[in-house]
């Protein structure tokens, strides 16, 4: 019997993702001057005030407050009437020094032996239904939200939006397991006010699916053909949405993983990403068992994959790593069999994971909106400056994680 699945995503102008976008700015920012800083930052953001948590293990000194404001103004709140803008919101610094009995778990005198920061499962998933292997739900959702941000910045066709939004796709599935169609769409969107509220409701649903719905098909043809004249539209559907932002919820930092992730296709481990530096797996681990995910599917071992790795904290080896391919293994062996070939591949200790995924650089402020996965694979260059004027520019390559440089590897472990 077919049946629906659905996923959401959040805009950049999200509460929750203003807050993920300032501490992964903070992270970048440690560690262009210090590749070795150990941070975990939370930022709290609500009306007209930015309030900075955490804890910190670095030689270089930032200004807070310039970073935070910069990323606030590159996601728009520029204007006094969204009761949250760049130049007038307060920001408080409550970051101190990391504790020296977490330290003591994570640093070694041998760097390969560097000990997971902390305990946990983290999970890695890909899937064959879309060209960057991820979930097809997630992948529209996040697509809306994106052209949707282009369009206001744009300021043309549609002058009226403002930086908060969420999206969520459902779609059709066969008995297979195929994806066949877009059942539903729900887009909320903050706007200006206006005169009229039932003008607003009317134009602004009628602007979405007129103009934004046809420039994703135009931009992502892949898919075009989910795309129906018998899909369901709720746009804004509990009316008017002018307070938006943080001043309309409280957004912190780590709230949205699912988003991050894989839209509640395979698994989550719980552990929030951004903010964090690589020594803390929650993050460097759910990357590097994307990156093996991703590589078993690309490679033909199976259709789709789940992949679990877990650690003790302050240990190198993980105690467990499984590999679940939902029956879809192209191979004659069991998913135990599996999991030992794929733990002799890909090094899981914390240390190999940082040098293999290239994860010390400043890599971590684009991956804070639209999802941690799914992303392309590119080298950007980057200019960062501390508060005595001195200014670092670096060149980094982006979500290294998406990388298929395993597949010939996977291949030939596996006789495909």
């Amino acid at each position: 019997m077919a049946y629906l699945f659905t996923s959401e995503s959040v805009s950049e102008g999200h509460p929750d993702k203003v807050a993920d976008q300032i501490s992964d700015a903070l992270i970048d920012n440690f560690l262009a001057f210090d590749a070795e800083s150990k941070v975990a930052c939370e930022t709290l953001v609500t009306t007209g005030q930015v309030i900075l948590a955490g804890e910190v293990k670095s030689d270089t000194y930032l200004d807070v407050q310039t970073i935070a404001r910069d990323v606030i103004k590159k996601i728009g709140y520029t204007k006094s009437e969204y009761m949250f803008e760049a130049n007038s919101c307060g920001v408080l610094s409550a970051i101190h020094e990391q504790s020296a009995d977490i330290n003591q778990g994570v640093d070694r005198a041998s760097k390969e032996e560097q000990g997971a920061g902390d305990q946990g499962m983290m999970f890695g998933y890909a899937t064959n239904e879309t060209e960057n292997y991820m979930p097809l739900a997630l992948d529209i959702a996040h697509a809306l939200l994106i052209e949707l941000a282009n369009i206001r910045r744009e300021n043309s066709e549609i002058t009226y939006l403002r930086p908060d939004a969420k999206s969520q796709v459902t779609l059709e599935y066969s008995d297979d397991n195929k994806p066949q169609r877009i059942d539903a769409i729900v887009i909320s969107t903050q706007h200006d006010d206006f005169a009229d509220e039932a003008t607003m409701l009317a134009k602004i649903k009628s602007d979405l699916i007129s103009i934004l719905i046809p420039r994703i098909k135009a931009k992502y043809p892949q898919y075009a053909h989910f795309f129906n004249d018998n899909i369901t539209y709720h746009i804004n559907p509990t009316g008017k949405f002018v307070i938006g932002g943080p001043h309309g919820d409280t957004g912190l930092t780590g709230r949205k993983i699912i988003v991050d992730t894989y839209g509640g296709k395979g698994a989550h481990g719980g552990g929030a990403f951004s903010g964090k530096d690589p020594s803390k797996v929650d993050r460097s681990a759910a990357y590097a068992t994307r990156h093996i995910a991703k590589n078993l599917v690309a490679a033909g071992l199976c259709d789709e994959v789940l992949v679990q790795v877990s650690y003790a904290i302050g240990v190198a080896k993980p105690t467990s790593i499984n590999v679940n391919t939902y029956g879809t293994s192209k191979v004659n062996m069991t998913d135990g069999e599996v999991s030992k070939i794929v733990e002799g591949i890909f090094d899981m200790r914390p240390y190999f994971i940082e040098q293999r995924l290239k994860l010390r650089n400043p890599i971590y402020s684009e991956t804070a909106a639209y999802g941690h996965m799914g992303r392309k694979s590119e080298t950007v260059t980057k200019t960062f400056k501390l508060p005595n004027g001195e200014s670092k520019t670096v060149t980094v390559e982006l979500f290294t994680w998406e990388k298929l440089d395993f597949v010939d590897q996977v291949k030939a472990a596996f006789g495909i």
